[in-house]
């Protein structure tokens, strides 16, 4: 199986731009970290207006609510607008940070010793993001005021960690980044992929788009969905948004698109509605969303429950559906199904052991390895578009050698006709004058003196030579049987081995028969009989010193196979090609015609001649011929 190279160039390199990035993604998530970890630290709401660093620091430790690191983050009381909370720093040593695995809320401040060392200024949404705060070498061992506001939520959770600024720094962008690089990825293949696509055949170029905006579609949530893009991107956090949903509206009908093309619409055509339902689900989902953002976004509730909440559960109905498809199509026996059995698979695995272990950790735990399985699952769906596209050059190039195959046939057919009607025509002409001639020669080899005779004898022995010559030439055009019998095939192989045994013991060599019994067929005895003869005589003319031809004849299936073998000279592969061609023959004296009567008796038979041979090794015959069915 080959692709032509310019499909197969570009799918090696995507295959192999995604290999390349999971061994570093996976490098990054098991990067490992010795900071110091904050096991807790201290929480109070702020109720009545802002307060500046000098209250919140007068505040007496009975005000403050103890928070461990591994609980829950706590819910604001209503009312409640910003937050202070106190950490106590460990002590650091040059160069030190503080890194915070999850904070919520639009602003955030950092105060020692009533000083101001981190404000985020409004300008960064946090949703869950890192931040990773520089301290001053001299603070080290102090404590940490975080003032934290937000109109949504607002607060900390997760690990807290304080250590070298470099080591934090590191981790706090690789942990994350590898989102962004695998977003980027995926949409790089699947532009190189529609470049290729352009050159394809229709059918093959709306597969082809369909898997091209699946996989645009997971990589614009890779990016927009990763905690480091509000890092590098200020604001915007309504066109992340956006864009996260936009991916989602196109993603589930295009998934339920590239699965039909791949597998038909379903028994019933439910494949097809369920396709259908998702694209009206999708663009009422999108008009939701331009409806809300006319309205200014007052609409925030409705369209977060259609978009979240009715969206996750169609999801989850559309991925269990299809997988019970692929799973019943790869129990038939369908590569492609099997394919995306496995790929799907390792991503609902992958992704159902993280949610479960993020809500077994009070959704304390951070999604990481279902990105991985998503890209085994899209290389998955690239392996099926590839199979198509290897499927498809492969008919082509076996409708090529069929078609060269009939041309071959044809030409050969139309030869053969030919030289069949001019063989009739002149062996009708010529036998007749012939048989007189050799009348007359032996009239007057009787009334001649023996050199005569001698010379008369050789004539008639040319004529009859010449007689036999014509009676191949009738056999040839008119190869039909003009007695058709049931026979056994062992008795008359007998038989024929029988009359040439004497000839091959001239030649220093011997027959070996190995016949099974009860092997009948239809046709005519005289002309079976005749086309192994020319056979096998052929293999004894090959012989040379201890030479030996076997003939084996066995069932297979509903066809007699009849076997000539011989250690000969054998035959190279140019004239091998050229066998039963009119008038070729490899013998010096030959004229071709017997090897052309035995193709055409076979052929009269419904039967099939094959030969194999080497140079210097023999030469083995197979004849394949129809078993008589006794009903």
């Amino acid at each position: 199986m080959k692709l032509p190279s310019t499909k197969m160039a570009a799918v090696l390199i995507m295959l192999l731009l995604v290999i390349a990035i999971i061994p570093v993604g996976i490098a990054m998530e098991w990067d490992g970290h010795t900071e110091a970890e904050i096991p807790a630290w201290e929480l109070k709401w702020e109720t009545a207006g802002i307060n500046g660093i000098e209250e919140a620091a007068a505040w007496p430790a009975g005000e403050w609510s103890f928070i461990q690191a591994s609980g829950a983050r706590p819910l604001p009381p209503p009312g409640t607008a910003s937050a202070w909370l106190r950490l106590s720093l460990p002590p650091a040593g040059a160069n030190p940070a503080i890194l915070i695995d999850k904070v919520y809320g639009d602003s955030l401040k950092a105060f020692i010793d009533n000083r101001l060392i981190y404000d985020s200024d409004g300008d960064v949404e946090y949703s869950g993001n890192k931040v990773l705060i520089p301290l001053p070498a001299q603070d080290s061992a102090k404590q940490l005021y975080l003032w934290n506001a937000g109109s949504k939520e607002f607060g900390i959770e997760g690990e807290v960690r304080v250590g070298s600024y470099n080591k934090l720094l590191s981790f706090y962008v690789k942990q994350d980044l590898v989102d962004l690089v695998l977003g980027a990825a995926m949409i790089f293949m699947a532009g190189a992929l529609l470049v290729c696509l352009l050159f394809l055949k229709p059918e093959f170029f709306y597969s082809g788009f369909y898997l091209i905006l699946v996989i645009i579609s997971f990589g614009v949530l890779l990016i927009t969905y990763s905690p480091f893009l509000p890092l590098i991107i200020s604001g915007g956090e309504r066109l992340r948004g956006i864009c996260f949903d936009l991916a989602l509206f196109t993603l589930m009908p295009a998934f339920t698109l590239y699965f039909e093309q791949l597998f038909g619409p379903g028994k019933r055509g439910l494949t097809t509605r369920v396709r259908n339902f998702q694209l009206t689900y999708s663009l009422f989902c999108a008009g939701a969303l331009i409806l809300n953002a006319v309205l200014s976004f007052r609409l925030d509730a409705l369209y977060s429950f259609l978009t979240i909440n009715v969206t996750g559960t169609l999801m989850i109905a559309q991925f269990m559906y299809l997988l019970y498809l692929a799973l019943s199509y790869a129990r038939r026996g369908n590569t492609d199904a099997i394919v995306f059995s496995g790929g799907f698979t390792v991503f609902a695995v992958v992704s159902l052991s993280e949610l479960l272990h993020y809500f077994l950790s009070t959704e304390r735990y951070h999604l990481y390895w279902w990105k991985w399985g998503m890209v085994v699952f899209v290389i998955s769906l690239i392996v099926i578009l590839g199979r198509r596209f290897a499927g498809s050059h492969e008919k082509a190039v076996e409708y090529s050698r069929e078609l060269e195959k009939f041309n071959n046939d044809l030409q050969r057919s139309e030869k053969m006709e030919i030289i069949s009607e001019l063989a009739a025509s002149v062996a009708h002409e010529v036998r007749n004058p012939l048989q007189v001639t050799r009348g007359f020669l032996q009239i007057l080899g009787e009334r001649s003196g023996n050199k005569e005779k001698e010379y008369l004898q050789m004539a008639v022995e040319e004529l009859d030579r010449a007689s036999v010559i014509i009676t191949d030439f009738l056999t040839f055009a008119k190869p039909g049987m003009d007695t058709v019998d049931v026979f056994e095939v062992s008795g008359e192989l007998k038989h024929v081995a029988g009359i040439l045994v004497p000839l091959a013991n001239l030649q220093g060599g011997s027959i070996e028969l190995r016949l099974q019994k009860d092997l009948q067929v239809t046709g005519s005895p005289a002309k079976f009989k005749q086309a192994f003869i020319n056979l096998i005589k052929n293999s004894i003319e090959s012989l040379q010193e201890e030479g030996l031809i076997v003939v084996t004849a066995w069932r297979s299936g509903e066809s007699i196979i009849v076997s000539v073998k011989d250690n000969g000279e054998g035959m190279r592969v140019s004239e091998l090609a050229r066998l039963g061609e009119p008038y070729y023959s490899n013998k010096t004296k030959g004229t071709g015609l017997g090897l052309m009567v035995t193709f055409r008796i076979i052929e009269a038979m419904d039967g099939s001649i094959e030969f194999n041979s080497r140079k210097g090794e023999g030469t083995e015959v197979m004849i394949t011929l129809p078993a008589f069915a006794d009903n």
